[in-house]
């Protein structure tokens, strides 16, 4: 068997498999199916018995299947053949969308109580204030976090967030530096950061992407610990609304509920690999508990500051918000 390591943040996997071409290459490119995208690195490390997971991959030719025994993972497939012929590169073993992605977020929950908003996060340095964007695909994270980099704040996150409470602190972990961004987005309302490359023609802006390194934004502090204030925003970005509107959501059980289904969806919805393989969600009952409790005491913390939905334009998206 050949086998490879990897170190996600604090979790850590075990990957092997009967052929060398099925591990993962961890010289990632800056690409739209890069795990690069979803985390700020993939570090290897040594292959241990000691791991917090382990995925084996067996090349066979008969139909795709897996197994799932305690925090072992079992698939076997002609996945040469799969990777050849998948649609969606996003949702192969090691693509953004994937397993790996997926197994990652369920270990930093369960071995590591961290836990992972589907968002992007800016940090105002001298403020000491964290601002946390929340939201699915199309809500306006990549407008609030390309104008806030217009702005002056600086990149915590593109894509997920983590969080951990220790002994009644917050403390939060830098994220993924590279965002994928629709060339329209770029091409008509931030043009300063779109790199020089080939643009698509204009019919195509809309559907096109790019994935944008935006590392040269960061800022110094990969951890955050109790910042001064937390700003958490639920963000709706549209063309032609000339106000921009916020609307404080002081029911704290709903804002609970909020943060709690977004931790939740990619851990527990259903996904198909490479066209075929059904793949299950991740979630479990304990774990599920144990996340309610940590979104529960988040938002009551003494260091969030505000939860707002907010309703903008992208160019104005900040206003009342920065001070």
């Amino acid at each position: 068997m050949y086998k490879i390591a990897v170190k996600i943040l604090q979790a850590t996997v075990g990957i092997q498999s009967n052929l060398e071409a099925l591990l993962p290459l961890l010289t990632l490119e800056t690409k739209i199916e890069s795990l690069l995208t979803d985390f700020k690195m993939i570090e290897e490390i040594p292959f241990t018995p000691d791991l917090d997971g382990y995925i084996s991959i067996e090349e066979t030719e008969a139909p795709p299947s897996y197994e799932i025994q305690d925090d072992r993972i079992l698939f076997k497939g002609p996945f040469l053949k799969l990777n050849k012929e998948a649609s969606d590169p996003r949702y192969a073993f090691w693509g953004n969308q994937g397993f790996l992605y997926r197994y990652t977020l369920y270990l930093l929950e369960k071995k590591h109580r961290i836990y992972n908003f589907h968002a992007c996060a800016l940090y105002d340095e001298n403020e000491n204030n964290l601002y946390v964007i929340i939201g699915g695909a199309g809500s306006g994270k990549t407008v609030f976090l390309l104008r806030g980099l217009e702005k002056g704040l600086k990149l915590f996150s593109t894509e997920t967030v983590h969080f951990h409470i220790e002994q009644g602190k917050v403390i939060w972990h830098m994220g993924s530096l590279v965002d994928n961004v629709r060339f329209g987005t770029l091409l008509y309302d931030f043009p300063r950061l779109l790199p020089d490359i080939e643009k698509p023609n204009p019919q195509e802006s809309w559907q096109k992407k790019i994935a944008l390194d935006l590392s040269e934004y960061k800022t110094h502090r990969e951890i955050i610990e109790n910042p001064s204030a937390v700003h958490i925003l639920f963000p709706r970005i549209e063309r032609g609304f000339e106000k921009t509107t916020l609307n404080p959501i002081k029911n704290i059980r709903k804002a609970a509920k909020g943060l709690f289904e977004n931790i939740s969806q990619k851990l527990a919805e259903t996904i198909i690999l490479y066209d075929t393989i059904v793949v299950l969600g991740l979630d479990e009952t304990e774990l599920a508990r144990n996340r309610l409790k940590a979104v529960d005491e988040l938002v009551n913390h003494n260091s969030v500051s505000q939860i707002t939905s907010i309703l903008s334009n992208p160019r104005d998206c900040w206003d009342h918000i920065l001070k």
